[in-house]
């Protein structure tokens, strides 16, 4: 994506030619008023099946750019609205940033993935051009003052994307990854690339770069980009992660044979979008809709493990200019917030009815549904969740009224529940395979607490014969997801709750929910929030982290509540 010259704010420069572009293609879609397919009474759905046994793709997260060159910076509110995870919070895990032509301009995003890192948030990095001296110009069709990066060059520019990334290390920002160039195939007002020059330069040059390498980001997710890199064994083993932007990509390219059959090992993400354009406001609605619909394909039909906007904040964008979610955004939450990194997707019925889209997701035993109703009526909609106990149910809805809205809890009976979807509604449902109490309200990162603040109030209530606790990890590179699940078995009720546990060497959190967590490494305690203190006999409370290792993916070896050791199974 470029900069822009036709906003009132540093729009997107050569925006009516991408739209010219894609139109002429055939592939943006057409403002309309939604399609009416039900009538004015609820219509029932099939029912849709979830098996939480069919494990697809780990989800790595949700997210969006900050270009502070283009677009400025984001407000330190406006980062913890981007990055949060509680009510009114995007819950965006992941950060995309430029890479900058100089070394001048390194520090430019500095400030926002700073406090990105400190959340816990996946930050990666593309290139528009290499540094000026690097670059020749030639001639491209018509475009006589095309940029491509001199062949003389390629370690140089291996060397400069490593100068980065080491600057960004140096900061305070370890780099997940970065990109050989962002849009090597558009590059009007940048650097072009063929795919036979991607490939040298991952075949002899990526091996040196030091950290994931991502490529080639094709602006409509052309497959001529990145077969080349699935087919050469060499440029491949150089390469973690194949990016993809999908500006006009129709849903029947989205699946990617040749990537399931060659990708093993590497991860496959969708680093640019905006959806369905960037003309109209974000709050336009039930045209945001759209933007839930390609997300759930670009989850289940495209198997895409991260699925990342352009600017965050813009009038067409998940954040207004004034820092609020907007209508977008909401969509985009009912996501982020709840489908955390680490959750893997799961086998759901992906369209149990028409205009009616169901992906689901899991993380130990917690089942995260992600349900859209496009249909002008609402549906009732019945989810069947296999090998599943009765559960409490906590949901989320955005409609016309509303915005990531909390909804009353409900109840899954023997794995079974049947729900009404709104007419043009977002709902986000999340459970438990085990059973137990109803998830809580929101899952809210926790700051962890210093050892100098206040603790909550002393836990009291009796723990009878123990509690039992389950602890399931997800880990990737250098940081892992824990969900631990503390159930009370024993004969008397539970005020105030702490559970204390060692974490293994090398092994510090970032961010946690459902409890508050101090100090950050060594010996842990999680104290309970105020919503979750009091555990009745039987009853379970599900919380968790997410932390970063050096190498050592151990478990904590015990566990105590309350002082008393706990059964861990």
């Amino acid at each position: 994506m470029t900069q822009g010259r036709n906003e009132p704010v540093s729009g997107e420069r050569r925006m009516l030619s991408r739209r010219s572009v894609l139109a002429t293609m055939g592939a943006l879609p057409v403002l309309t008023a939604a399609t009416s397919v039900l009538g004015a009474t609820e219509a029932a759905a099939a029912t849709a099946t979830i098996n939480p046994s069919a494990q697809r793709q780990t989800i790595k997260g949700f997210g969006g750019m900050t270009h502070a060159a283009w677009a400025g910076d984001l407000t330190a509110a406006q980062r913890e609205t981007a990055f949060g995870t509680g009510e009114g919070r995007l819950g965006f895990s992941i950060l995309r940033i430029p890479v900058g032509e100089s070394q001048a301009d390194f520090g430019r995003d500095l400030a926002t993935a700073k406090r990105a890192a400190e959340l816990g948030v996946t930050v990666f990095a593309s290139p528009w051009n290499p540094p000026a001296s690097m670059i020749e110009t030639f001639t491209r069709g018509s475009q006589t003052n095309a940029k491509r990066l001199r062949y003389d060059q390629y370690a140089a520019y291996a060397q400069h994307l490593n100068s980065f990334s080491t600057y960004m290390k140096n900061n305070g920002v370890n780099l997940y990854a970065i990109s050989v160039q962002n849009e090597p195939d558009y590059a009007h007002d940048w650097t072009w690339w063929t795919p036979t020059e991607m490939v040298k330069f991952l075949r002899e040059n990526a091996g040196s770069i030091n950290t994931r390498v991502m490529a080639p980001e094709s602006f409509q997710y052309l497959k001529n980009m990145s077969d080349p890199i699935l087919n050469d064994s060499t440029a491949l083993a150089n390469t973690d992660i194949i990016g993809a932007h999908l500006y006009g990509t129709s849903y029947s390219n989205f699946p990617y044979p040749l990537f399931k059959q060659k990708g093993a090992g590497k991860e496959l993400w969708m680093t640019e979008v905006y959806y369905p354009n960037s003309t109209d406001s974000a709050d336009t609605w039930p045209q945001a809709l759209d933007v839930g619909e390609h997300m759930h394909r670009a989850m289940v039909e495209a198997e895409f493990q991260a699925y990342v906007w352009w600017y965050i904040r813009r009038s067409y964008g998940p954040m207004r200019e004034d820092g609020q979610l907007s209508k977008r955004g909401a969509i985009m939450a009912q996501f982020a917030r709840f489908v955390r990194p680490g959750y893997v997707r799961i086998d759901a019925t992906a369209n149990p009815a028409t205009n009616v889209y169901v992906s689901a997701y899991r993380n130990g035993d917690t089942v995260v549904i992600v349900a859209i109703n496009k249909n002008t009526s609402a549906v009732s909609q019945q989810f069947t969740v296999a090998n599943a106990a009765s559960a409490g149910v906590s949901s989320w809805v955005t409609d016309g009224s509303r915005n990531v809205a909390p909804q009353a809890a409900t109840t899954m009976s023997n794995g079974s529940l049947t729900v009404t979807l709104p007419a043009r509604s977002m709902t986000t449902f999340v459970t438990s395979l085990s059973g137990g109490q109803s998830p809580s309200p929101s899952p809210i990162v926790s700051p962890v607490v210093s050892p100098t603040q206040s603790p909550s109030a002393s836990p009291s209530g009796g723990t009878g014969t123990g509690p039992r606790v389950s602890y399931t990890m997800n880990t990737w590179g250098n940081g892992f997801t824990a969900a631990i699940s503390i159930t009370n078995t024993g004969n008397s009720t539970i005020n105030g709750w702490t559970l204390a546990f060692t974490l293994p060497s090398g092994q510090a959190i970032t961010s946690g929910w459902n409890a508050t967590y101090s100090p950050s490494s060594g010996q842990v305690s999680a104290r309970n929030v105020d919503y979750n203190g009091t555990l009745a006999p039987g009853a379970t409370v599900d919380i968790g982290f997410q932390a970063t290792h050096t190498g050592n993916t151990a478990k904590p070896t015990a566990f105590t509540l309350n002082g008393v050791p706990c059964t861990v199974v």
